[in-house]
């Protein structure tokens, strides 16, 4: 008997059964269900962004090829492409936000021990909104031009081990700080973000927190000069002022007093303006925390590149809500085993080379740390005869 489950059943056995019945009876998730349970929906769904299929058809055809690997799946057969798709129109897409905050609790855990990139203790997140176009005359419901249909995924990033912390799902109209302003903050966190992410009264909020934030200062902001700061003779920091919002709504909504700093890119050849209301920091370092805030931008990149965020196997809103946050959670369980493993992977490397080995029976965490020296594991030594009679019989006809 083969000691070791496929690669698959292990990357479930991340995911706590516990937790997940718990969030089923919380959402009520499996009333009415007869016989498909909503651990057999995620399994497909799961298999769907590690496995790469593109249809309901090939995530069911792809199961169904499986054979006796569903048994350490957790499912007794394959389901139907038509029961699977009944699923995702009807079953509550916040159940698989809430596995998503669960998965969330473990990688965390396993983060916290990864080596920080800078010597501060504040918590840094970058937030930022990627819009998922879609076709208006299949979405209907996903409103955002005349002819055109859109999605927005709001994310903030945890840079401790670059982790999804927080996302949501809305209408591609909505701005990009409407979400946000919802969010609350541990006192001392430090949020990094694009001005698109302007706005006064965000600002002045998380002033009175103790929340600080970098950003970039719109080019028709009105302020005046406070202070002059000293700015070091080495580097790129050209300008590092104390300032204060001089338009009407600035001093209303913001009346505190913030940093302006002047950085010169050496790649694009231009200044960047940065605003931050932290004081303390020195003028380098608060360059490099909005520098850090493009690990964002390359994590809406893997996502898109290596997951099934872009099209998708149902048309109706809870579907597409399904299957995106299935992405996140997938994403969450390659950051785990990526941080766990020895080898150094890159996000696109490993989601690549566990497509290939999906459904393949080895030790998940030796082949993370060894990929390409720990073998498959072989089968047991009584098939070996009986696979050479099955041939022989075959080859006498009989």
């Amino acid at each position: 008997m083969i000691q070791v489950a496929s690669l698959f059943a292990q990357i479930l056995s991340l995911i706590s059964r516990r937790d997940f019945h718990k969030a089923v009876r919380r959402r009520q998730a499996e009333k009415g269900a007869k016989g498909f349970s909503c651990w057999d929906q995620f399994v497909a769904m799961l298999f769907c962004q590690l496995g790469g299929a593109n249809s309901l058809r090939e995530i069911c055809g792809g199961l169904a090829t499986a054979l006796g690997k569903l048994r350490h799946l957790g499912l007794t057969k394959a389901p139907a492409h038509s029961t699977l798709s009944y699923a995702n129109r009807h079953r509550p897409w916040e159940l698989f936000e809430d596995v998503f905050h669960s998965l969330l609790g473990q990688a965390r855990s396993v983060a916290a021990r990864q080596k920080r990139k800078f010597r501060f203790k504040n918590p840094l997140r970058s937030i930022d909104a990627s819009t998922i176009h879609l076709c208006r005359e299949v979405f209907d419901w996903a409103k955002y031009g005349r002819t055109k249909g859109a999605i927005k995924l709001h994310l903030m990033l945890d840079h401790q081990g670059c982790l999804p912390g927080w996302a949501c799902i809305t209408e591609g109209k909505v701005h990009d700080v409407t979400p946000v302003k919802a969010l609350r903050f541990a006192p001392g966190t430090i949020i990094a973000i694009d001005r698109g992410y302007n706005d006064y009264t965000l600002f002045g909020q998380w002033c009175q927190a103790g929340v600080y934030f970098v950003t970039r200062l719109k080019a028709d902001a009105v302020y005046r000069v406070i202070e002059w700061r000293p700015v070091p003779l080495q580097g790129n920091i050209l300008f590092d002022q104390l300032i204060e919002l001089d338009s009407t709504r600035g001093r209303k909504q913001c009346p505190h007093r913030l940093r302006r700093g002047v950085v010169w890119d050496d790649v694009n050849e231009r200044e960047i303006v940065l605003l931050t209301n932290h004081l303390g920091f020195a003028g380098g370092t608060i360059g490099r925390i909005y520098k850090e805030r493009w690990q964002i931008e390359l994590f809406f990149k893997a996502l898109k590149q290596n997951l099934k965020v872009k099209t998708f196997v149902g048309t109706t809103e809870n579907a597409v809500k399904v299957q995106i946050w299935t992405a996140l959670i997938a994403m969450l369980l390659l950051k785990l085993m990526q941080l766990r493993s020895s080898f150094g992977w890159s996000l696109s490397n490993l989601a690549a080379m566990l497509r290939m080995n999906l459904l393949t029976y080895r030790d998940l965490w030796k082949w993370l740390d060894e990929p390409y020296v720990y073998p498959a594991a072989e089968p047991p030594e009584y098939a070996l005869p009986l696979f050479a009679t099955i041939l022989d019989s075959k080859r006498r006809g009989t």
